[in-house]
This record gives structure tokens, sequence and C-alpha cells, in this order.
């Protein structure tokens, strides 16, 4: 009866996950006919799927030729970032491969055996992956290509260095994100579904990837400690303890809380780029999958904030909620008053005794000016009596039924977990 405590709790959740399942969500997450494609694009689609659960709906979704771009950038991304993760190549054998990892695109017989990852597929059938780039409109080819020679070089980098400062914080994010960002806007641009100024602005762009990241890995504080990685900046949480895993330690729990909480403060200093950003895309698909990332992390960084769960387990939003964030971020009135309800969420719970709270102030300031509150928010979180009413009603007599549609859901919503 969890289950039910927790939808009687928030009913806007109940009618957002039955307007998602009964079709809902081919508004923002249209399917594609696979038999439209040719069997290398089917293939490579199927890889999408299999290797991403937060991206390949978004990525499907997209209008065009476009679509096609952006999957074969993520599998190459994605087949770069495994041989990154791949702990069982040694150095001396990865730096030189992650450096020219761009040039095998361009060889068509390409490809690694020996990889010990689980998503090693796109390593090991690389022919076909690079097949498909090749065939991709040349202005796609060229931002694919540089794209990954620049992240394959950052990955070399920091392969044998961990990160120190909060600028070495934001250049490893640069590399791993920010080009990630770099490389979209400039796809978006080349396909003239958005205006050149999308792919030229590479500021607002690095910011939407540093933006992500940055939640990412502060969010993942304890998976991270228990897989022997270390992303917080050594700058800001030597400052609060010896050593980063200490401050897991119940006795520490305080000051690892106020470590947190400037790491949060720091990531907020992106959204008014990432307003910035989402308010000159013209294409809906482009929209939605740009924005639908950005209000998870939004509402990941209100959950985890001040929240002492961070250390000592994972912090999620609810499932509810992220189908609410997908359906309603569709245009930049709506995001612009969901940032302004997680930053107001964020602000209630500052301490005044955190160091960080005058810097956190200050942020939620500048985000407030730019998105400030208008009807969009009271239409989001009315609900009359009646309604109130009959989903309590409904809530209680289909809980059951709704946990499997929940399950069900779980591949839509996922990009608000990982």
């Amino acid at each position: 009866m969890e289950l039910l405590r927790k939808w009687l709790g928030h009913p806007g959740d109940i009618y957002h996950l039955l307007r998602f399942k009964m079709g809902g969500y081919r508004a923002v997450m249209p399917r594609i006919d696979p038999d439209s494609l040719g069997r290398g694009l089917r293939t490579c689609y199927r890889y999408l799927n299999q290797t991403s659960r937060s991206f390949a709906a978004v990525i499907q979704a997209l209008d065009g030729e476009l679509r096609h771009a952006v999957c074969i950038f993520y599998l190459v991304l994605r087949a770069l970032d495994t041989i990154e993760d791949d702990m069982t190549i040694s150095l001396d054998v990865k730096v030189p491969m992650l450096q020219e990892f761009h040039s095998y695109l361009y060889q068509p017989e390409w490809k690694y055996m020996e990889s010990k990852e689980k998503d090693r597929q796109v390593l090991e059938d690389f022919p076909t992956i690079s097949m498909e780039f090749r065939n991709l409109s040349k202005v796609y080819q060229d931002v694919i290509s540089d794209i990954c020679h620049k992240m394959g070089v950052g990955m070399a980098e920091f392969l044998e260095k961990k990160v120190d400062s909060q600028h070495e914080w934001d250049k490893y994010c640069h590399y791993v994100a920010g080009l990630v960002g770099i490389g979209l806007s400039r796809l978006f641009s080349a396909s003239e579904l958005e205006d050149p100024i999308v792919g030229q602005d590479t500021e607002l762009a690095n910011s939407m990837g540093l933006f992500l990241q940055k939640t990412n890995i502060i969010r993942d504080y304890l998976e991270d400690q228990q897989e022997g990685r270390e992303f917080w900046p050594k700058e800001v949480w030597s400052r609060y303890a010896k050593k980063l895993s200490d401050l897991a330690k119940p006795e520490n729990i305080d000051m690892a809380v106020q470590c947190l909480n400037e790491l949060i403060t720091n990531a907020l200093h992106h959204v008014p780029d990432v307003i910035t950003y989402l308010s000159r895309l013209k294409n809906q698909s482009v929209f939605n999958f740009c924005a639908i990332p950005q209000v998870m992390a939004i509402a990941t960084l209100a959950a985890c904030y001040n929240n002492k769960q961070v250390f000592r387990g994972i912090v999620k939003i609810r499932k509810g909620q992220a189908v609410t964030l997908m359906m309603d971020a569709t245009n930049i009135t709506a995001v612009k008053a969901i940032m302004y309800q997680y930053v107001e969420e964020i602000y209630q719970k500052i301490p005044s005794t955190d160091p960080s709270s005058n810097k956190t102030q200050q942020v939620i300031a500048s985000i407030r000016a730019m998105s400030l509150p208008g009807s969009t928010i009271a239409s989001r979180h009315h609900y009359s009596p009646i309604y109130l009413s009959c989903a309590m009603l409904l809530a209680a007599l289909s809980w059951q039924y709704l946990s499997t549609i929940s399950k069900a859901t779980e591949e839509y919503v996922q990009a608000g977990e990982n």
C-alpha cells in the first residue's frame, strides 16, 4: 500500500501516468517504423535501444534526417565511451585508441573485439555504425568527426589524473558532456531545423551539457564511490573532509551535506544559460529533445539539495513526477515555470547556517529573474476538489493496475534517473 500512499500524496501523478500510458507519450516521443529503414540503420537503432534507456526514445522522436544523424552521433560516442570505461584495456593501448578514434570512422573494416564492457557490441560491429556514418551528409560527418576527436583527446587527458580544481571539474564535464551539447547544437543548425546561432553559440551549448553532467555527478556520489570513481572536485570536498570517501561516514553527515549544497549551487549557475538556449529553439522535436533532460536535472537537484540520502543511497524523482515533466516541458513558458518551481523548492530548504547559503540565494535570484511565475504554474498545480476526489477514488480502486502502468512506462522515464 506504500505505492497507494505515494499517489494519494501526488494526485497529479495519477493523471499524467494515465494520460502518458493511454497515448500521451506519442506527443513527445513518437516511434519510428523500423520497416522504413535499411538494414544498417535498423541495426543502429537496435543498438541505440540496447545501450540507452535515457535517450533512445527522444532521439527517435526527432524530425527528418536529423534523427539518423543524432542516432549515429550517439553510437559513435557510446563506442568511444566504452573504450574509456574498459579497465581491462592497458593505458598504452587505450590512450592512442582514444586519441585516434575519430579516424576509425573512415576505416570500413575497423572494429575492436577484446572489450569486456556490457556495450561492447558497438565496438564489435563498428563497421555497421561507421558505414551509416559515411552515408550521412558531409555536414553531419564533419561535426561528428570533430567532436569525436576532441572528446577522445580530452578523455585521454583525464585517464591518469583526478579532478582537483573547480576549473578542472568544468573542463572534465566539457570533454564528456559539454562537447556533446556543442555537437548536437551544430547538428541542429546543420539540419536547418534551427537557426545558425544555435550551433554557433558554443558557450550556451556547453552549459547545457555541464548542467546535466554535474547533476549526474552530484547525484551519483555513493554509486561512484562504490565503483572506485571520484568526480567531485577536490577543491570543494577537501574543505569538508580529508578524503572524499569520508563524506559517506555517518559522523560526517553534516559536513557532507554542506559540501553537497555547495556543488548544487555551482551547478545552478548554468540554469540561466539553459533557459536562454531553450528560448532560441523553434522546432518542436528539437525543443522536446533538449528540454526534457534539463527539467529532469533541475528536479533531481531539488530532490538532492540538503538531502542526507545522497550519502546513503540513490535519490530519484518519482516516475509520475518524471512523466509529468515530460508531458509539460513542451514550450519555453512551461519550462520557465518548472525551473521556477524547483528553485523555489531549493530556496525553501536553504539552511541559514549553510556556508553556501548566500551564494545559493544569489543564483536563485538570477534564475527567478529569467523565469517569473505566471499562469502556467497555476495551471500545472491547480486541481478542483471534484477532480481531487475522483483522483483519490481512482487511486484507491486501481492502485495495482497503476503499478503495472508504472512499470510499463519505465523505459520512457529513465531519463529522470540516468
